[in-house]
């Protein structure tokens, strides 16, 4: 007679656990947030658009102010122009560039991340389009959870029509920073674009408004090579925006009289306001 084994024991300790290393995306209607650091939030994502949308159609001495012409191999950034044998200056600049981003992450947190990220500064547009068009995450979690009709496709729709007018717009700028913008507006008008200024345009556009408007963090957690080693360069004293459960738990309501110490509790009152 066989023994019977059973299938539901426990498996050795030894076995080795497998891991997912991808999570699908679960979409999230973030909340608005007001103050100080979203001011700055705010004051920052218009500069660097101001800047990436203004500095291709500045002129300098008859020229373009910034202009990387690949085919003559020269690159100009107003007064100066750079050959191919001058890349020494840009490996120079590139190295002081990830110093002082390894510096100002090691004393004040995630401020390239937070504040002048294209993926952050693309993002936040976008939620402002977003917030525009179909009103706040509460609303946004209400059209999401609707049933398609006329009202929600009306509004839908003209958001990707918004966010694909940003999209074009951002590749038409990329692509004027190596053919001159003006004769580009130009090609565009008349509907003469070449095959690599058309792709170009395209594909920047449709990575802006992939990555922008649907991949979002999707982006930071799986693609971005920064993330990957930013922590290493964290320490005990780094800002960051984080909970700390040492001394948020045990978590739970209170009136503003409690003492929450002799009451058992710690300082988070459980809102929910900071995941929102």
């Amino acid at each position: 007679m066989k023994a019977v084994t059973d299938d539901k024991q426990p498996a050795p300790a030894d076995t080795p656990i497998e891991q997912q290393l991808y999570a699908i995306r679960q979409k999230i209607q973030p909340r608005s947030v007001h103050g100080v650091f979203a001011s700055w939030r705010i004051a920052l994502v218009l500069l660097t658009q101001v800047l990436y949308y203004g500095l291709p159609w500045l002129q300098w001495d008859s020229r373009q102010a910034v202009l990387f012409d690949l085919a003559a191999r020269k690159f100009y950034i107003f007064g100066l122009v750079f050959w191919p044998q001058d890349f020494v200056y840009l490996t120079g600049l590139l190295i002081l560039s990830a110093l002082a981003l390894f510096l100002f992450t090691a004393v004040a947190g995630r401020l390239w991340c937070g504040y002048a990220c294209p993926q952050t500064v693309y993002t936040e547009i976008f939620m402002w389009v977003e917030n525009w068009l179909e009103g706040d995450h509460l609303a946004r979690r209400k059209l999401d959870q609707s049933p398609w009709n006329a009202n929600k496709l009306r509004r839908r729709g003209l958001k990707h029509l918004v966010w694909m007018l940003i999209a074009l717009w951002t590749g038409f700028t990329f692509v004027g920073y190596f053919t001159p913008i003006q004769t580009l507006a130009a090609e565009v008008a008349s509907a003469s674009l070449g095959p690599w200024e058309t792709f170009w345009i395209l594909f920047y556009g449709f990575a802006t408004w992939g990555n922008a408007g649907f991949m979002r963090e999707q982006v930071c957690k799986y693609m971005c090579p920064y993330a990957r080693f930013q922590s290493v360069m964290f320490d005990s004293d780094t800002l960051t925006v984080t909970y700390d459960s040492s001394i948020g738990e045990p978590r739970g309501p209170r009136s503003k009289k409690t003492d929450y110490k002799a009451a058992g509790l710690g300082t988070c009152v459980d809102c929910e306001v900071c995941v929102q």
